[in-house]
């Protein structure tokens, strides 16, 4: 650091501001320390900071055991964040959400000495396991309760439902059926209530939620149901997996989409424009959602008191060939 403070004709807590994101260093000033940080090779020691700081730059990172795409692509996020910020993240997976699963995997990132922990758990369960975090640890979670007291970062899929239903009302179906996640995944309860809400408020009747488990399975097993309905006009799929077991079965049963059905999904997943035919989906930004949580739980560490902010992000909606209005 004194080497770059030098080159840059800078003093050395100059560029500690600048290497920690401080906002009160001028424009022209912190490009001169980058600049002098890239032309030396300058890369900070983690472990002499830490050292030097009383302070892990390692965060904990507890998930459930899943492939799903949500607590992945989160997964994901978040690391990426945290390396961007100069920390490492430990992650340790459970295969349930329960007081004391959640208690022994923070036990073993305490022992790392992490300075935080971020926990993608977005099931019903764990909002009383969460009674088991140490008070004095920094700690966020992703898709909470509103009334949760940590702070957390959550895509509003309540509101994501309203965008999926209203669109489909908006097109001329009367009414639009739903195959719902799990129940006791916190984003398939919300789902399910703006989905009953929005028809509610428009007057349309309300068919009885399809259960599903976010699987391409589920999807088919209802479409077979569903294809054998007349009044079937409009699905929302509770996510894009969901969907393209839908659309499977409705090819099969000889129901054209979005000629006679109309399907919408959630998640907008990668491969979402190449289904056939390509789908309308509500989006989520794993990205952002990995950011803004890296974000919160910093804000924590670097006061050393937990808070319980929370941050809502609002998913759009991607319109494509899967929807039009009904015949």
């Amino acid at each position: 650091m004194t080497d770059v403070a030098k080159a840059a004709a800078v003093s050395h807590q100059t560029v500690s501001r600048v290497l920690n994101g401080h906002p009160n260093v001028r424009p022209a000033t912190r490009d001169r320390v980058l600049a002098a940080i890239e032309e030396l090779g300058y890369r900070p020691n983690l472990a002499a900071r830490a050292l030097a700081s009383g302070r892990s730059n390692q965060l904990g990172l507890v998930t459930m055991n899943t492939m799903l795409l949500g607590p992945i692509a989160t997964l994901y996020a978040v690391e990426q964040a945290a390396r961007s910020a100069g920390y490492s993240v430990s992650v340790t997976s459970v295969r349930s959400i329960d007081r004391h699963s959640l208690s022994e995997s923070v036990a073993r990132l305490v022992q790392q000495s992490v300075a935080g922990v971020i926990i993608i758990a977005p099931v019903a369960s764990r909002d009383s396991a969460l009674d088991a975090l140490p008070p004095e640890l920094p700690a966020v979670v992703v898709e909470a309760d509103p009334n949760s007291a940590i702070s957390a970062v959550t895509v509003d899929s309540q509101f994501g439902a309203v965008l999926a239903t209203r669109h489909l009302l908006e097109l001329g179906h009367k009414t639009v059926f739903h195959i719902s996640g799990p129940r006791d995944w916190i984003e398939a309860q919300q789902r399910i209530l703006g989905w009953r809400r929005t028809l509610e408020q428009a007057g349309a009747q309300v068919p009885e939620v399809i259960l599903g488990d976010w699987s391409a399975q589920a999807g088919y097993d209802a479409g077979q149901v569903l294809a054998g309905l007349p009044e079937a006009t409009a699905v929302f799929a509770a996510n894009d997996n969901t969907a393209l077991g839908l659309l499977r079965a409705l090819s099969e049963q000889g129901r054209s989409v979005p000629g006679e059905i109309s399907v919408v999904g959630f998640d907008d997943i990668a491969e979402a424009g190449f289904f056939t035919p390509p789908l309308t989906s509500i989006r989520q930004d794993f990205s952002e959602m990995g950011r803004r949580s890296v974000e919160l739980l910093l804000r924590q560490v670097e006061t050393g008191a937990r808070s319980a902010e929370h941050i809502t992000l609002a998913p759009e909606m991607v319109l494509r060939e899967s929807t039009a209005p009904p015949r």
